[in-house]
């Protein structure tokens, strides 16, 4: 079994058990959070429901980290312009543990 959920303008397949990595999210280390925009899920005999069939369908996770993700280096050039920047960005996320579907 498995779901497609979207949070943090982003979409993610997930199955009870898995760690997933997203957006971050308000709560402490260890909250649970209901997840309710679920696109689609997959039941255990392999039939895929997906629009007003999950309407009322939810994930649970529990937050077990939140960090900061690797470092990308920004670099800006013009050519001929003597113009060259360099920055650097790390992106923040929460560390979801998925518990169950709820369909």
């Amino acid at each position: 079994m498995y779901a497609v959920i979207r949070t943090g303008g982003k979409q993610y397949r997930v199955a009870p058990g898995e760690e997933i990595a997203v957006e971050t999210l308000p709560g402490e280390v260890g909250a649970e959070v209901e997840l309710d925009q679920v696109l689609a899920v997959s039941n255990d005999a392999g039939e895929l429901l997906a629009g007003s069939e999950v309407a009322g369908a939810k994930v649970r996770a529990t937050i077990t980290a939140h960090g900061r993700g690797e470092k990308i280096l920004v670099f800006k050039f013009k050519r001929k312009k003597q113009y060259k920047r360099t920055i650097g960005h790390r992106q923040n996320y929460t560390r979801l543990r998925i518990n169950e579907i709820v369909v």
